[in-house]
C-alpha cells in the first residue's frame, strides 16, 4: 500500500490543481489549505512566499516529467527506433497527455517563468528533458543533426498542445506533424 503524500506534497499538488483550474491568480493560501485539506498555518509553515510555492510546484512537475521522459529516452536507446515506435512514443508523450488541471498548470507556470526569471532554470530543465527524448527518437530514426532539430520539434509539440487546449479539440495531427518533420530532416 502506497504511503499517503505528506503535507508539503499535498500543498504542491493542490497548487498545481488550482493553477490548472483557475490560473496563478487563484492561488491563495486559504484555497490551497482547503484543496490540500491542511491547516492554513501549514501552508505558510511549508512555504514562506507565494514565489517559493510556485517555484517548488514547477520544480516538482519538472522532476516528475524529467523522470518520465528520461525513462522513455532510455527505452528508445535500448529498444531501437523505427517510425512506428517513434509515433507511438510521441503519442504517449504528447497525444496521450490528458489536459486536466494538473497538466494545464505547467503551461501556466512556463508563462510565469517568462515573467519571473527565478523560475526559468526549472523551465529550462523541463525543456531539456523533452529535447533529450526527441534527440534520442530522431537519432534512432537516422535524422542528421538530431540534437539541433530537437528544440524545433519540441516547440511544434508544445504549440500543437496549446492549440488543442485553446480549441478543445484533440491534437491528432501532432504525431503526423512531428513525423513529417523527422522525415524531412532525414532527407535534407
Amino acid at each position: 500500500m502506497a504511503k499517503p503524500p505528506g503535507t508539503r506534497q499535498r500543498i504542491i499538488d493542490a497548487v498545481l490543481r488550482i493553477i490548472g483550474e483557475d490560473g496563478i491568480a487563484a492561488v491563495t493560501n486559504r484555497r490551497i489549505a482547503k484543496e490540500a485539506e491542511v491547516s492554513l498555518g501549514s501552508v505558510t509553515y511549508h512555504f514562506a512566499t507565494q514565489h517559493e510555492m510556485l517555484r517548488e510546484s514547477l520544480l516538482h512537475f519538472v522532476a516528475e516529467e524529467t523522470r518520465r521522459l528520461t525513462e522513455l529516452a532510455a527505452q528508445c536507446q535500448t529498444e531501437g527506433m523505427d517510425e512506428d515506435r517513434a509515433a507511438a512514443t510521441v503519442g504517449q508523450v504528447a497525444g496521450g497527455t490528458p489536459f486536466d488541471s494538473r497538466h494545464i498548470a505547467p503551461f501556466e507556470l512556463y508563462i510565469q517563468a517568462g515573467r519571473d526569471e527565478r523560475l526559468r532554470t526549472a523551465a529550462e530543465q523541463s525543456f531539456a528533458a523533452y529535447d533529450q527524448l526527441v534527440t534520442r527518437i530522431f537519432t534512432g530514426l537516422g535524422v542528421p543533426d538530431a540534437e539541433r532539430m530537437a528544440s524545433s520539434a519540441v516547440a511544434l509539440v508544445f504549440g500543437l498542445q496549446l492549440r488543442s487546449l485553446a480549441t478543445g479539440r484533440p491534437a491528432e495531427e501532432l504525431v503526423d506533424a512531428l513525423m513529417l518533420l523527422a522525415r524531412g530532416a532525414q532527407h535534407s
